[in-house]
């Protein structure tokens, strides 16, 4: 009876954290993020935004991951075109994220998300939205004010968005060093992924910071623009073009501005770095600005890893460790070429997402490691007193639960695009077309150009689907 009542002692303390906890689904603990969102993404390839949704895994309110789930929704609706749909879903995601940051440290919910996490894995724990979405989430927030003529609207959400990466800067460094300090005090270092964790250089480019977006920039210097404020325009092209130095279209713009600014000083040193102006302005013509959103991110992989913990004094063991990647190294992809009646326009890159997600995965890993460490420790633990207290059962029962519940997480936002490319042309007034060449194939943009003033062309392109949405300013 002992030996029996043993064995119910086993199930019951290996699984009561995971059960008194309503806030995830045990899918999420046990199935990768990334193929959870794999129907999802097939959908989106094929262009049936509607049915992406469909797809998506049902959460609520309650769920760690509904804050996820409404960014994958919202971005689905926004390539819909269900404008107020997709506003209403971000602004949901906004609330949330706001809530979480204005919570106070310790709490009892997040100690119980805690427990969860550490009987299992990082799935236990709340969405913790990094800079670099919510800066998408804004700037689509703005596009799709803009869509519905708001001009005020989308100047608030861009705002938002410059202040998001004005406050990721403020902590980034004291971020990174505090995860650092507490990997080392767990036993381990950054040295100990070196030679076992895949190289994301591939990936991560050029790129200093995750969260510094020259797309979301570039578009509050439009918006500023198109509203007169010239000199906040000029701030955030300047902005844009040091992460893009090599954006031509970023160097007109920063030369046109100085230019009618009258900032002798910065033109004469962007004079030095980009030449001049091409041409200048010619009153009555209207401006075009296209961007190209270009496939989708990839997803985060699950990497499993043997490294040892603990100090060289104390002696080290080995544990087997489960870490997000990104694995694919970026496509190489063409320029695209939109053609006017006149002239032709190559589109220049202005935003990797691929490449911000991995900067700011490399920038985490120290954190992720250090609860990596303290979970398999607890596990390990926790299998020597059941196998104690009831033998081989508890002790294969709690092997196996380790083994299937050690999962990375790779949860993150998934419909994104994955690139985002610029182009800037000043064409005649009235009735234009444009011609997009993409995948062998050209598309048709037709416009209205009005005198004077910025036509705003959003233009996405996965696989063989493409689609498109203008407004003027």
């Amino acid at each position: 009876m002992k030996k029996y009542l043993s064995k119910r002692i086993v199930i019951i303390t290996l699984f009561a954290a995971l059960s008194g906890c309503a806030s995830f689904q045990f899918a999420d603990l046990f199935q990768g993020y990334h193929s959870q969102m794999t129907a999802v993404k097939a959908a989106q390839r094929q262009g049936d935004f509607v049915k992406a949704q469909n797809l998506l895994a049902d959460r609520d309110a309650s769920n760690n991951s509904y804050v996820l789930s409404l960014l994958e929704r919202g971005r689905l609706q926004f390539l819909a075109a269900d404008w107020q749909a997709s506003n209403k879903t971000f602004a949901q995601a906004y609330n949330l994220i706001e809530q979480e940051r204005n919570k106070a440290k310790i709490q009892i919910s997040k100690g119980i998300e805690k427990l969860g996490a550490v009987v299992s894995n990082d799935n236990a724990t709340s969405y913790q939205v990094p800079y670099y979405e919510q800066g998408m989430l804004h700037t689509y927030q703005a596009l799709n004010y803009l869509f519905q003529h708001d001009l005020s609207g989308a100047l608030v959400e861009i705002r938002r968005a410059n202040l998001v990466q004005e406050n990721a800067l403020k902590v980034y460094k004291d971020e990174v060093y505090q995860a650092k300090n507490e990997l080392y005090n767990s036993g381990m270092s950054s040295d100990s992924l070196s030679g076992n964790y895949p190289s994301m250089s591939s990936v991560i480019g050029k790129v200093k910071n995750g969260f510094q977006n020259a797309y979301t920039f570039y578009l509050s210097g439009i918006l500023y623009e198109a509203s007169g404020e010239l000199n906040d325009a000029y701030i955030d092209y300047k902005r844009a073009i040091e992460i893009y130095p090599e954006n031509t279209y970023l160097q007109q713009d920063v030369l046109r501005l100085a230019t009618k600014l009258e900032m002798q000083d910065d033109l004469i040193n962007f004079q030095q770095r980009f030449g001049k102006v091409q041409a200048p302005v010619l009153t009555g013509q209207g401006q075009v600005v296209v961007f190209i959103e270009r496939d989708i991110v990839n997803s985060k992989q699950d990497i499993g890893l043997n490294l040892p913990v603990g100090r060289s004094n104390n002696g080290l063991k080995f544990f087997s460790f489960s870490l997000p990647v990104y694995r694919e190294a970026l496509p190489l992809r063409s320029k695209m070429v939109v053609k006017s009646a006149e002239k032709s326009y190559s589109s220049h890159e202005i935003v990797r997402i691929q490449s911000l997600a991995a900067k700011d995965l490399q920038d985490q890993l120290p954190s992720l490691l250090t609860r990596q460490v303290v979970r398999v420790v607890a596990k390990e633990q926790i299998r020597q007193k059941l196998s104690r207290e009831a033998g081989d059962v508890g002790n294969i029962l709690a092997s196996l639960y380790n083994i299937a519940s050690e999962r990375a997480d790779t949860r993150s936002w998934s419909t994104l695009p994955d690139q985002v490319d610029i182009v800037r042309m000043d064409l005649a007034p009235g009735k234009q077309t444009l011609l997009v060449q993409i995948n062998g194939q050209q598309k048709t943009i037709a416009l209205e150009v009005q005198p004077n003033r910025i036509t705003l062309i959003n233009f996405s392109a996965i696989d063989n689907h493409t689609g498109y949405q203008s407004i003027n300013l």
